[in-house]
C-alpha cells in the first residue's frame, strides 16, 4: 500500500484551491480505489482548539474531548487525498452521505496522536458512486479512535459493489426532546475552526453558485450539536455513533432532536422545527462504566 506522508498541513486556501483544481477530473469506469494512506505522523491535540470546536458545536467543558472532534485531525488528509490523483473524482459536488465513528479511550490536550486516513470500499448507490474513507487515530501502539467516511459521487455511471443499504432504524417511538438554532452564521464559524470552507456552507451568495438556494449546514455540526445534547455531561472513554445524512439544513433555521432513548445510548433524528423532515438520523452509545476517563 502506497503512503502519503504530509508533516505539516497545507492552509486552509491552498485546501480550497487543490479542490477547486480537482474538477477538472473525469474519470471513465472506476472499478477500485488505489490502495493508499495518507498519514500526519506527529499531531499534538490542542487544547485551546478543543475549547474551539466544544463551543461552536454546543458541547460544554464537562463532555471533555468530544467524540466527534478528532475526525478534524483527518479533514487535511481528507482534503489531500481528494484533490490528489489517488481519488478519480472531482472534490466539489462529492455528498457525504453517512460516518461512522468509534473512540476506546478518552482523548486528553496534549495527547501526542498519530492521524490516518485510508481507501476503503466502493458501494453502488441509486444516485452515483459510493467510497469509503477508512479513518484512524493512534496514542503510540493504541488505536485510540477510528470511524468510516461514506461519501457518494452523485451521477457517477455504472456504479460498482454491494448494494447500498442505509441500516439506521429503529421500532421504538421518537419523542422530541429539544430544539436548537442553526444560526445564519454558523458555516462560517464551523469553518474557520474546522478548515472546511466549502462555499456551500458560507453564504446564500457562495452556496448558489453551486445550486443551492441557501447556505447549509455542515453535516458534521449537525452530527456534533445533536451530540452535545445527548452524550454524558462527563469525558467518556468508550462510544460509538453512526448517523445517515438525510436532507440538507438551509440557513437560519430552527431545527428539533428526537429521540428513543436505549440503555446507555440513544437512537436519535435531527428534524426541521414542525419535526417533520429528517435532516440526520443515527444511534449512539458509550460504556455503562467509563474507563481512562
Amino acid at each position: 500500500m502506497k503512503t502519503v506522508e504530509i508533516d505539516r498541513p497545507a492552509s486552509h486556501a491552498a485546501l480550497f484551491l487543490g479542490a477547486l483544481r480537482s474538477a477538472g477530473k473525469r474519470p471513465g469506469a472506476v472499478r477500485s480505489l488505489p490502495q493508499v494512506t495518507y498519514v500526519r505522523p506527529q499531531v499534538v491535540l490542542d487544547g485551546d482548539h478543543v475549547a474551539s470546536y466544544a463551543k461552536v458545536c454546543g458541547f460544554d467543558p464537562g463532555h471533555g474531548v468530544p467524540i466527534t472532534y478528532p475526525q478534524l485531525l483527518t479533514f487535511p488528509l481528507v482534503t489531500a487525498f481528494l484533490a490528489s490523483p489517488d481519488c478519480p473524482w472531482p472534490a466539489l459536488g462529492t455528498v457525504h452521505l453517512a460516518n461512522a465513528i468509534e473512540q476506546r479511550q478518552a482523548l486528553r490536550p496534549g495527547d501526542e496522536l498519530r492521524v490516518e486516513v485510508r481507501t476503503g470500499r466502493l458501494i453502488a448507490h441509486e444516485k452515483g458512486q459510493i467510497f469509503t474513507l477508512e479513518m484512524q487515530v493512534l496514542r503510540g501502539d493504541d488505536v485510540v479512535w477510528e470511524g468510516t467516511q461514506s461519501l457518494l459521487r452523485i451521477g457517477a455511471r455504472d456504479p460498482v459493489g454491494p448494494a447500498y443499504a442505509g441500516a439506521l432504524a429503529s421500532d421504538a417511538p421518537l419523542s422530541r426532546q429539544a430544539d436548537f438554532a442553526a444560526a445564519g452564521d454558523i458555516g462560517r464559524r464551523y469553518g474557520r475552526v474546522t478548515g472546511d470552507l466549502n462555499p456551500i456552507h458560507l453564504s446564500a451568495v457562495s452556496a448558489r453558485l453551486f445550486g443551492f438556494r441557501r447556505a447549509i449546514a455542515h453535516g458534521m455540526w449537525t452530527k456534533a450539536r445533536a451530540l452535545a445534547a445527548l452524550m454524558p455531561r462527563a469525558p467518556v472513554a468508550e462510544a460509538s455513533v453512526a448517523v445517515e445524512f438525510k436532507t440538507p439544513l438551509f440557513l437560519p433555521a430552527r431545527a428539533s432532536l428526537w429521540t428513543a432513548r436505549e440503555a446507555h445510548g440513544a437512537f436519535f433524528e435531527v428534524r426541521d422545527a414542525s419535526g417533520e423532515k429528517p435532516h440526520l438520523r443515527g444511534r449512539v452509545g458509550w460504556a455503562a462504566s467509563p474507563r481512562g476517563a
